[in-house]
């Protein structure tokens, strides 16, 4: 048994769909679990639905057509008139449609969850009926009949006793098998979200109760790089990294396999697969136990728009855990998300994202208690399995505030 997931950005289209039968036609002498994400943007689109049933309802239905109108597009191009497919997509949207009339929940997350949802549930309806269209046999399971969760609507917690033995029910001898990533159920067969990197998650969950031989997860990217491309010219490939280190580099902040996806796989050493949908027919990157990571290159991790708070006594006494702990509780009131933190023996750093613009606030407590040395608009690069050139290819021609070296990891923290 394999699992595969394919994300929004591999099937955003009609070209990306029959993309993924090419890549399913080389593998359909295997038992394939597939696991599909909404189409492209249609999370997006189906939130506006959210927000507008809540804040605008004149927009409400012309927002719900919109997410209509782009999968008819796609099922027009893909399939003859008379197919049941026409008949399923215009009963999932009488459904939502239902539902929206029907609700007395005020519960934004609860809502959120209902609608959000149908994202999942279209476009694996899609895939399954285009896969059976083109000689592909395969079965379709609602994942919420195998996913059972909590009722934390937006990011429920698995309850894996249950999941394991519904997965094991539901799933068939079928060969190929089609479902969704993101969504579950709860206790009263609400629909539940399993929060960021859902669908990745769902994967794992799949390939960890079917112990299964790998998983997969199907990018527009030719697998793990050691940077992000976007703020990184001449990244590299990595051929291989382990567990371990993936979610050190997940920590720091970079884009990549979320830990919760990687759990259960570590558990049952299943190894990991990011496969390009571009490109089938190379290796991509393997996440697995073993070597740390291959080949051995700096791994850069940049953030942008922090700030960086420098606090020191004003009585020259030392900064010791009363003081630490009153600054945490203001950062913790506040929400700001901590990245690094440095102490001195009169001073205190620390590095955080202001999400909701609350620094006016935060300054404000602290004021009388602390000298205060603030910057705003500060620039963080991490670099894992740093060396000398890795730092001076990041500092140079920057006015470094702030620096924080372990054995692997180098922090740097920049004025703008």
């Amino acid at each position: 048994m394999k699992v595969f997931k394919f994300g929004g950005a591999s099937i955003k289209d009609i070209s990306s769909i029959k993309n993924i039968l090419k890549i399913i036609s080389t593998y359909n002498e295997d038992r394939l679990v597939i696991v599909v994400s909404a189409m492209g943007k249609t999370t997006n689109a189906l939130e506006l639905v959210v927000h507008n049933y809540f804040n605008n309802k004149e927009n409400l239905q012309a927002s719900i057509s919109e997410v209509y109108n782009f999968h008819s597009e796609i099922i027009n191009n893909l399939f003859e008139k008379s197919h049941p497919i026409f008949s399923d997509i215009s009963k999932s949207f009488e459904k939502l449609n239902s539902f929206i009339k029907a609700n007395k929940s005020p519960s934004y997350s609860f809502v959120y969850d209902q609608i959000v949802s149908l994202g999942e549930l279209l476009s694996s309806r899609i895939i399954h009926h285009f896969l059976l269209n083109n000689n592909i046999n395969c079965s379709f399971i609602d994942a919420r009949n195998c996913i059972k969760t909590n009722s934390k609507y937006r990011g429920a917690k698995v309850e894996w006793n249950i999941t394991n033995k519904k997965i094991k029910d539901y799933i068939s001898d079928s060969k190929i098998i089609v479902t969704q990533g993101f969504i579950g159920s709860d206790k009263n067969n609400f629909t539940v979200t399993l929060g960021r990197e859902g669908s990745d998650y769902s994967a794992a969950i799949f390939a960890y109760v079917l112990n299964a031989e790998s998983l997969s997860i199907w990018k527009d990217v030719p697998g793990l790089l050691n940077a992000d491309p976007k703020f990184f010219s001449n990244t590299k490939l990595l051929n291989q990294i382990s567990y371990s280190e993936t979610i050190e580099l997940a920590f720091y902040g970079a884009s990549i396999i979320h830990p919760k996806t990687l759990q259960p796989l570590q558990k049952k050493e299943i190894p990991l697969l990011v496969k390009s949908f571009k490109n089938p027919q190379s290796k991509g990157t393997i996440i697995s136990k073993g070597i740390d990571i291959n080949p051995l290159v700096p791994c850069y991790i940049f953030k942008e728009n922090l700030i960086l708070l420098k606090l020191s006594s004003l009585d020259f006494s030392f900064m010791v855990e009363d003081n630490i702990s009153d600054i945490f509780k203001e950062l913790h009131k506040f929400k700001m998300k901590v990245d690094v933190i440095q102490n001195s023996a009169i001073s205190f750093s620390v590095c955080f994202f202001d999400k909701y613009n609350k620094i006016k606030e935060l300054i404000k407590n602290l004021e009388g208690k602390y000298k205060i040395d603030l910057h705003k608009n500060v620039s963080l690069f991490t670099i894992r399995h740093f060396d000398e050139k890795s730092i001076k290819k990041i500092s140079n021609n920057r006015k470094l505030l702030l620096e924080q070296r372990t054995e692997k990891t180098v922090r740097l923290i920049f004025s703008n």
